[in-house]
């Protein structure tokens, strides 16, 4: 069933699959995969390499990759979960590759309701590096995963073994300093960084604004940041630094 099922996700142009059975998924923060889907037995886990745009300096070209490969890894998402219905009479569910998450005061949008590098890990897709992320053995941390649920009973793929090369590029590259800690990341160092335009964003200059004389609301409207803040309303939070995936060395050639 396990080739069957990675025949037609090969054939979407997915550059690689692997499997997860239930049990062996394991987040320490995301809520437990049965609250999400209860009888889940396993998931099957794509990976899609990044476009080398993530390395442009241009931050509109570099998430114009991201927004492609999202709109890609949707579409291939909803294909999957459709063939495991129909083709082997499962029950699938689809998991996010990024929005919508629960955002709320605990999690702060910061949680995901399934960790897909977790996923990743338990299907054999990769390990994790020092960078947090998981590398891919080809690819290195230019991948983004997602993920379909389903109860079907895989078996989890083999480990990746060791990926990581421990060279530190990473640590060295965070312009926010996010990675200083070994097996932690600085989450509102790298949101703050990466994410100038999320909510954290929003609040600041909105606040900023309902205590500003009416002269300078009218500077502030027609501040850059403003029109920043604007197009992300309507795109969604837009990543302005790749740092941490382009300067992994695994996977280059």
């Amino acid at each position: 069933m396990k080739e069957k099922i990675r025949e037609f996700v090969t054939g979407l142009g997915v550059d690689d699959v692997g499997f997860a059975a239930a049990k062996d998924y394991r987040s320490p923060q995301s809520p437990a995969l049965d609250s999400i889907m209860p009888g889940i037995k396993s998931l099957v886990v794509m990976a899609y390499r990044e476009l080398d745009n993530c390395e442009s300096e241009n931050m509109q070209i570099a998430f114009t990759g991201r927004m492609d490969v999202m709109e890609y890894a949707r579409s291939c998402n909803y294909r999957l979960a459709r063939f495991l219905n129909r083709e082997l009479g499962a029950k699938a569910m689809s998991v996010p590759p990024s929005y919508p998450l629960h955002m709320s005061v605990e999690t702060k949008g910061m949680v995901g309701d399934v960790s897909l590098r977790h996923a990743a890990a338990a299907a054999g897709l990769g390990a994790f590096g020092r960078n947090n992320l998981v590398l891919h053995p080809r690819f290195g941390s230019k991948v983004v995963f997602t993920a379909v649920l389903s109860d079907l009973e895989l078996e989890s793929d083999p480990p990746a073994g060791k990926v990581c090369n421990q060279c530190n590029a990473c640590v060295e590259g965070c312009p926010a300093g996010a990675l200083a800690e070994e097996g932690k990341t600085h989450l509102f160092r790298c949101i703050r960084n990466g994410q100038p335009y999320g909510i954290g964003g929003h609040i600041e200059f909105w606040n900023r604004f309902v205590d500003s004389p009416p002269e300078k609301q009218k500077e502030m409207v027609k501040d850059v940041h403003f029109w920043r803040l604007y197009q992300a309303g309507f795109i969604g939070f837009q990543y302005f630094c790749f740092n941490c995936m382009k300067s992994c060395p695994v996977g280059r050639a």
